[in-house]
């Protein structure tokens, strides 16, 4: 079974995918942490994060695992992996190793912005979590003051909204519900109620599956 959660940034989409891996016993991969490290490792290098050549050197560099989380999940380096994930070539650079990772045997649950759409189109259950620019701006500042980064909460709300922008308008994948998609909003759910919400997806197809089966 391989499930694509899909939504922008803060949406809660990365909780979700966490939290139905461990209740099917599946891996998962949150793919905004490889452009994420791939951001990390061009600014190490001293390269722009508009430079083409090194873009794809580093995606193609990269494991699956062992991601320096802390540094990763701040909110500088989630602006530098939106600015190098707007880029054709790396996004390229990483898709074999995306679909390599949902073609585990048993499936697999993947979250990012464009695994429904691109990454995995045949993908048994697709989410598309959102929720509005308000509530998204308050989880980031949450989550970033509890790893005890300074808040600002004008500058975060600015910052997803060009991530929105810049995800949304780019030529290569843009962030978009795939047309068999559920959407799932966010906003006003506690993580409980969103996860049982979505929960409820999954076991609808599984329902179906299971019928289709044994006929």
């Amino acid at each position: 079974m391989i499930i694509a959660i899909d939504g922008p940034a803060a949406s809660g989409k990365g909780t979700l995918a966490r939290r139905l891996a461990e209740h099917y016993g599946l891996p998962h991969l949150d793919t905004g942490l490889l452009y994420r490290a791939t951001a990390a490792m061009l600014i190490d290098q001293g390269r722009d994060l508009n430079d083409v050549h090194a873009g794809v050197a580093a995606a193609r560099g990269l494991a699956l695992t062992d991601f320096d989380e802390a540094r990763l999940r701040g909110r500088r380096m989630g602006e530098a992996a939106s600015i190098v994930a707007a880029l054709p070539a790396v996004r390229e650079a990483l898709i074999e190793a995306q679909r390599g990772f949902a073609g585990r045997p048993g499936g697999a649950v993947l979250d990012g912005r464009d695994i429904g759409t691109v990454i995995c189109p045949q993908a048994d259950v697709k989410i598309f979590v959102t929720a509005s620019l308000e509530a998204r701006a308050q989880r980031r500042a949450l989550e970033l003051a509890a790893r005890g980064e300074k808040i600002d909460y004008g500058a975060i709300l600015e910052d997803i909204a060009k991530r929105d922008a810049r995800d949304s308008e780019r030529a290569a994948a843009p962030l978009k519900a795939a047309p068999d998609a559920t959407v799932l909003d966010t906003s006003r759910l506690s993580v409980e109620a969103a996860f049982a919400k979505a929960l409820r997806i999954v076991e609808a197809w599984r329902g179906r599956r299971d019928e289709t089966q044994s006929l």
